[in-house]
Order: structure tokens, then sequence, then C-alpha cells
């Protein structure tokens, strides 16, 4: 497999409006108008963003059982700088060039200072994550979500039509239609149509 190259454009732009970046029955994420932005290409394509400005994330990582309910929601304020990959050409719509005052406003003296915090996340993920790109984005319909957690390594979020992976520090959850897999410290639990079956962990 040939490793792809991502790189950043040397272009800064800022969203015009609110943007709605992912949407679906499990999951939402959205960032506020005024979040910067700047293009991440392969070969000369825009791929992605790499963004920064006041944002949250919305996860239903509940699985169904028999005996009800099992798991909680991830609702988190984003408010450090997150990779998008995947179909952004609805989102640069809503995109215009940045000025020194968009950059103070998210905490940036310059262009180069918020230059470097991309590059430090892109380099994360092309260094960790080669085989996510791999498997999703390929086909432009897939979506990749990389955002920075409290340790300094990155939560993973991939959704593609009904598929959905999470993968955080607490918990990894999996599901594709009627199935789903929540892994946390304690426990697997694994359902499909409400038939489930539990494994708790064991510590010697």
């Amino acid at each position: 497999m040939i490793l792809q190259q991502y790189q950043l454009d040397n272009t800064i732009l800022k969203a015009t409006d609110a943007l709605k970046l992912l949407r679906s029955e499990r999951v939402i994420i959205e960032t506020d108008s005024g979040t910067l932005a700047v293009p991440i290409k392969l070969d000369n394509q825009r791929k992605g963003y790499i963004f920064h400005g006041h944002g949250k994330l919305v996860l239903d990582t509940i699985v169904e059982t028999e005996e009800g309910a099992i798991g909680k929601s991830v609702e988190k304020e984003v408010n450090k700088p997150f990779l998008m990959l995947g179909d952004t050409e609805e989102i640069h719509q809503h995109l215009s060039t940045a000025n020194k005052e968009n950059l103070i406003a998210i905490g940036y003296e310059n262009e180069k200072e918020f230059i470097a915090k991309a590059e430090e996340i892109l380099h994360e993920f092309s260094g960790r994550r080669k085989f996510w790109t791999h498997n999703c984005c390929s086909n432009n319909h897939g979506v990749i979500f990389a955002f920075p957690n409290e340790v300094g390594k990155l939560d993973i979020l991939v959704a593609d039509g009904l598929r959905l992976v999470y993968k955080a520090m607490d918990r990894v959850f999996i599901a594709n239609e009627n199935k789903t897999v929540l892994k946390t410290p304690q426990k697997v639990i694994l359902s499909n149509d409400r038939k489930s079956l539990m494994m708790r962990k064991r510590h010697f």
C-alpha cells in the first residue's frame, strides 16, 4: 500500500456561518461562525481541513439490550484544533479568507502560529492512523475526525453511511445498522437487534 502524504495549504480560512460538519441519527459535530480552517491537500486536491473554533460533539454510544439501555452518550465542547477528512465541498462554500482579527479572536498572534498547531495535529494523525484513511475516505463517501484528548493523543471518529466507529481513551464504539459493539475498561457488550452478549473484564 502506498502511504498517503497529506500536506497543509498555505491559505487560512474562516467560517462565515455556523458549520454542521456531521449530523446523523447517532452523531452531531458542529462548530461556530468564525472558526478557523486550513485545507488539507493530497496531490493538490483538497481532502479536508484542520479546524479551530468553538464547537461541540454529541455522540450516542448507548447500546440497547434485553435488559435495557447500557452506556452513556458523549457530549464534549470542541475548543481545540481538530482534523476532518472526507467530502468537504459543501463546507467549502461557507468559508472565506481569514484576517488577523479572526486569528486573534481564536487566540493566535499570526498565521504562522496557527499553521504550526495544525501541523502538529496532521503529523500525529498521519503518523499513527494511516489505516483509517485507507479504509474510509478513499471512496469519497466516509468522513474521519481526529480530536486531541487530555493526554495529547487523538480520539478518532469514522462515519460512512450507517457505519460508525469511535475510538477514545475510555471507550471503543462500533455501530452498523442494528449491530453495535461497546468496549470500555470494565466490559465488552455486543448487540444485534437487542440480542446481546456482555463480557466483564477481570483484573488480576
